[in-house]
């Protein structure tokens, strides 16, 4: 936060070659062996934090637009435009609420995290972690690396890729007024819509179908009974793990 603490306005990007000591949901830490990306950008607004959370979904847009550009070797502004499965890495599918998985396994990590300033705006640091070399070892997850499945390149260029795409997603979130053309982006791109689901709160779990995103972000689980559950944070789990237990 310091560029936005002595007054700087953003966009910010900060990209290190090895992050041995990063930040996921919960608390969880997030490794980036040397290799990997892990970069974060600093956006200061003046817009409310409502509009300002669903930046995680453009995070995840723009992940996904880059990868497949470059796992596909296409301009990412072909991948963006390209509405059909034609512009996409095969098994590349984005988990509400900031994950990015491959054939089910985690790629990519983002967290996002807020400060108000004494301006009255708003801080934003979105960071993003893409394993591109080699995944993780020790996660308490099935993790996934681009050269795992064959896709050749390094971690600049995956932030050359990142940097563009993010621009883009960016442009249509258009301060949080064009986040309805975000979130059909990322439903289209999305694990488990209309699939079963599991999600752990903090203090119950609540089980259906996932349904689709509301206009906040959240996650919209229809139960058996035909309730609609809207979920702003949780644990979600699909298929065989969304029906265990």
């Amino acid at each position: 936060m310091l560029p936005a603490l002595k007054g700087g306005s953003g966009n910010f990007w900060a990209v290190t070659e090895c992050q041995t000591a990063g930040r996921g949901r919960r608390g969880r830490g997030w490794v980036a062996p040397v290799g990997n990306l892990a970069a974060s950008l600093l956006k200061v607004s003046p817009q409310p934090a409502h509009a300002l959370a669903t930046l995680g979904f453009v995070a995840g847009l723009a992940a996904h637009w880059a990868i497949s550009a470059v796992a596909l070797r296409r301009p990412v502004a072909d991948v963006a435009g390209d509405a059909g499965a034609t512009g996409r890495m095969a098994g590349l599918e984005l988990k509400w609420p900031n994950d990015l998985l491959l054939d089910g396994a985690k790629l990519v990590g983002i967290l996002l995290e807020a400060d108000r300033l004494a301006d009255g705006m708003t801080a934003v640091v979105v960071g993003i972690g893409i394993n591109v070399v080699r995944a993780p070892e020790g996660a308490p997850y099935r993790v996934a690396s681009l050269a795992e499945a064959g896709v050749v390149t390094d971690a600049a260029t995956m932030f050359a890729a990142l940097s563009d795409a993010w621009v883009l997603a960016e442009r249509l979130w258009d301060d949080g007024t064009g986040f309805g053309a975000i979130r059909a982006a990322w439903l289209a791109r999305a694990r488990g819509v209309g699939a079963p689901v599991r999600v752990q709160l903090s203090d119950r779990v609540i089980e259906g179908w996932f349904e689709t995103l509301d206009g906040d972000g959240h996650l919209v689980v229809r139960g058996d009974d035909g309730r609609r559950h809207s979920v702003a944070a949780g644990d979600v789990h699909f298929g065989v793990a969304a029906t265990a237990g």
